[in-house]
């Protein structure tokens, strides 16, 4: 029986519920707590394999792209059943996988944003209503399904010192000047607790490649700036070619302040984002088995290089 739920929307405490159960059951897995947000919540690591590769997969910086949630838990459940059975996945001895790479993951960046979008934050709660709040500054963008930011209304992939100044630029041309939904890029980089916490964890873990996962559109983007990574676009083209995905340059209103634009420019090594499954946010989970079944042979591409 999985433990990981893709039947139901995903909340932070059920994602704290499957990283427990998994940590539990299965010797290859840990968690850490990377930090707390603004509202209590708390956002977790977990972790598989023991190998010298080191990479660091992402998910759900945005609320309502929360279906990414449980792409990551399901892949460390599979690969840890796996490891434990002598198993395969996507066609790799798992045992070999996580000899050669730890995977290290942040199944849910903004949970404070996700538990607003689905639900276990309700109407008449002191924090759905400060959200309803700064929606109201844009009243054409739906409330809550709309929502990507954090609940202090901090869009957090625009939040990182990579461009930002020019993400905030666009942003503000745009008409987002203020706390709300989306597309506000914060009175400075890295001043929230999320950013702050996930960057501080990245310069810890040092990956190899890094992987943020977004929904929606069926496309890698791979690049940032004129920056050259050695290996990065023929490593993208292998994990186009197993999901079916996309390979594309970043647009240019979306190209600055994102995690993978910061890690590009930091670390000059492989950063990836991801963009599920297709229609409009959040996307519904019918789509679930067959964003997993493309992402699958994409995960395992990714962690071996």
């Amino acid at each position: 029986m999985s433990i990981v739920r893709t039947d139901v929307p995903m909340t932070s405490w059920l994602c704290e519920q499957i990283i427990d159960e998994l940590v539990r059951t299965y010797p290859f897995c840990r968690s850490e707590l990377l930090t707390t947000t603004a509202f209590d919540r708390p956002i977790r690591t977990l972790v598989i394999g023991s190998g010298e590769r080191k990479v660091l997969f992402t998910a759900a910086h945005h609320a309502n792209e929360w279906i990414t949630t449980p792409v990551i838990l399901k892949f460390v459940e599979e690969m840890a059943q796996a490891m434990e059975n002598g198993g395969q996945l996507a066609g790799v001895d798992a045992r070999e996988l996580g000899e050669r790479v730890t995977i290290y993951t942040v199944p849910m960046v903004n949970p404070d944003g996700v538990d607003l979008v689905t639900g276990l934050t309700q109407p008449g709660q002191l924090q759905y209503e400060t959200a309803a709040a700064l929606s109201q500054n844009y009243p054409s963008i739906p409330f809550p399904d709309g929502w990507k930011a954090n609940l202090l209304g901090v869009d957090l992939n625009l939040n990182y010192p990579a461009g930002w100044r020019q993400a905030r630029e666009i942003k503000f041309s745009q008409g987002f000047t203020r706390p709300g939904p989306r597309d506000y890029v914060g009175r400075a980089p890295l001043n929230q607790l999320e950013t702050r916490a996930l960057a501080g964890y990245t310069e810890a873990v040092d990956p190899a490649l890094v992987l943020a996962y977004h929904s929606q559109g069926r496309v890698i983007y791979w690049q940032f700036a004129d920056i050259e990574v050695p290996g990065a676009r023929e490593l993208g083209e292998r994990m186009a070619q197993v999901s079916g995905y996309a390979l594309e340059e970043t647009p240019f209103e979306s190209a600055f302040a994102g995690y993978k634009d910061w890690f590009i420019q930091n670390f000059r090594r492989p950063g990836y984002t991801i963009e599920v499954g297709e229609g409009i946010n959040p996307l519904p989970l019918s789509q679930f088995d067959q964003i997993y079944q493309d992402n699958l042979p994409l995960l395992v591409t990714a962690a071996l290089g």
